[in-house]
């Protein structure tokens, strides 16, 4: 199941990066940051806060458009199965596994953040990642605006 996620993950990847010239690039994809996606675990005991480092960076994934969601979708379950909370640091994400961690940068202005995917989205065209509104509200997102995202180490 492992190496089919590694190969699923990396065909994705590259027609991706075929098919989309002007939509989400994928900066770097290799089989090391394949299996440490696919070995991600959930962690839903976990609760983000704004001072979060889970670990270095291992690879820049992809850049392109971030959107937020929050007040109608509060306390709905999400594709994970855990209830969405707006306040916490989470995020949607196409095809990244459940618990996986990645570092969101502000390509405007900078500033970074920390989410844990729990749901699936977004739904439009061209975004490639949808934000609570506590992590859009601490990358100073209000809308949508260009980002970058990169895995982060999974081990602590």
């Amino acid at each position: 199941m492992k190496h089919f996620l590694c190969i699923a993950l990396l065909a994705c990847a590259a027609s991706s990066a075929l098919a989309q010239q002007e939509g989400p690039q994928v900066i770097e994809t290799s089989e090391a940051v394949a299996a440490a996606i696919a070995e991600a675990t959930p962690l839903a005991s976990e609760t983000a806060t704004a001072t979060v480092t889970v670990g270095e960076v291992l690879a820049r994934l992809e850049t392109g458009i971030a959107s937020w969601y929050g007040g109608r979708f509060h306390g709905r379950k999400t594709a994970s199965g855990e209830a969405f909370n707006m306040d916490a640091l989470t995020a949607a994400h196409r095809n990244l596994p459940f618990g996986s961690w990645v570092r969101v940068r502000n390509l405007g202005n900078g500033r970074s953040v920390d989410v844990r995917i729990n749901d699936r989205g977004p739904y439009i065209k061209r975004r490639i990642i949808d934000l609570s509104r506590a992590a859009a509200r601490a990358l100073g997102v209000e809308g949508t605006h260009q980002v970058e995202i990169s895995l982060l180490d999974q081990r602590r």
